[in-house]
């Protein structure tokens, strides 16, 4: 039988998984491991907030962080699979539409 996290642990992942910068954060880091600057980068905010948004992603063991000199190198969780365009929590799967930049919903 697969080993399927409990509900609270399930409900911990989707918690920290509510915020559309951490969704960016881990969609980036579908592609591999990234330095937290190109990580910023990518996603498009300042430092601090995405410090916050990395602990809240560490805490809830989706993503690890290891130092790299003096850098800091990001990954996804090896107890979170990639699916291609999501990632498979065992309990659910997260899949990331693509993203039209610029467009506005309507």
């Amino acid at each position: 039988m697969k080993n399927v996290p409990s509900n609270s642990g399930c409900a911990d992942s989707l918690k920290a998984l509510s915020d559309a910068t951490r969704l960016e954060v881990l969609r980036a880091l579908l592609n591999g491991p990234l330095h937290v600057g190109d990580l910023r980068a990518k996603v498009g905010v300042e430092q601090s907030l995405l410090s916050h948004h990395l602990k809240v992603l560490r805490d809830a063991g989706l993503v690890l962080a290891e130092r790299d000199g003096k850098a800091v190198l990001y990954r996804i969780s090896p107890d979170v699979k990639g699916t291609g365009q999501g990632i498979d929590l065992k309990c659910c799967q997260v899949t990331f539409h693509p993203v039209l930049r610029g467009r506005t919903r309507g």
